[in-house]
């Protein structure tokens, strides 16, 4: 397995630095007015990726605030040397090309892979890497725009089709965790790892001791860990993050 990694998010409503409550946008709560900053302190603190969501994409499309969040995912991949794993509303591959055109290292889709699953047919034998899949639960079922809706598909099942199309890598979130500081589903990510693909494990991380659960899980196939709220009301440093998801030696 390679390096354990975490990676801080950063995400974007109406230029703003955001977090919200379960993924509901009317449970929102912004802490920062300058992205590009954020990033950089980020970077300054040791990080080597960032998980940065365009929220306004995913709940509205690509116009309005959410066009003017695609300028400061821009300036996030020119102000820093941090590798950017970007994803909100980028359901086509113009959307795709022009989010890697920015600097982005990776792009993560979700609504897609239920909506347009000829779309993931194209894009991952072409971006290999460069894709992740994110697959966002809610009560075991899998949920789009923006979390929004929930379709009938099982996680594990959308995990099976998407490998089958060559994906390699998901992203995977409980959405009833998100914000809560209740601890991520690590057995959640390691059910979907098992299909043969490494996941990432997001929602939920309120302390130290979550981050070295899903440390402790990379040897299943957990790779990394997202966490956002956490960092942003100072219940642990990214220092303490790093040194937390460490290998012992």
């Amino acid at each position: 397995m390679s390096e354990f990694t975490v990676y801080p998010a950063i995400d974007l409503r109406n230029g703003n630095v955001v977090r919200l409550e379960k993924g509901e946008r009317d449970k929102e709560t912004v802490y920062r007015s300058n992205p590009d900053k954020v990033a950089e302190s980020f970077e300054v603190q040791g990080v080597r990726w960032l998980h940065v969501v365009n929220l306004d994409g995913a709940f509205d499309g690509g116009s309005g605030p959410a066009a003017a969040n695609m300028v400061l995912v821009g300036k996030i991949c020119k102000s820093t040397t941090v590798s950017v794993q970007f994803g909100g509303g980028l359901r086509d591959e113009k959307s795709v090309d022009e989010a890697l055109a920015l600097g982005v290292s990776r792009v993560v889709l979700g609504t897609a892979a239920i909506k347009d699953p000829e779309l993931i047919k194209r894009l991952a034998p072409r971006l290999g890497d460069k894709l992740a899949i994110g697959i966002d639960a809610k009560e075991g079922k899998v949920a789009v725009s923006g979390w929004t809706e929930t379709s009938d598909v099982a996680v594990v099942e959308l995990g099976k089709r998407m490998i089958d199309m060559g994906v390699k890598r998901f992203v995977y979130t409980d959405i009833g965790r998100d914000g809560m500081f209740a601890g991520p589903d690590v057995e959640g990510a390691r059910a979907l790892a098992k299909l043969g693909a490494p996941v990432i494990c997001s929602g939920g991380v309120g302390k130290v001791a979550h981050l070295k659960a899903c440390a402790a899980a990379a040897p299943d196939g957990v790779e990394g860990v997202i966490v956002g709220k956490a960092f942003y009301e100072g219940h642990f440093t990214v220092r303490d993050a790093l040194n937390a998801v460490k290998p012992k030696t």
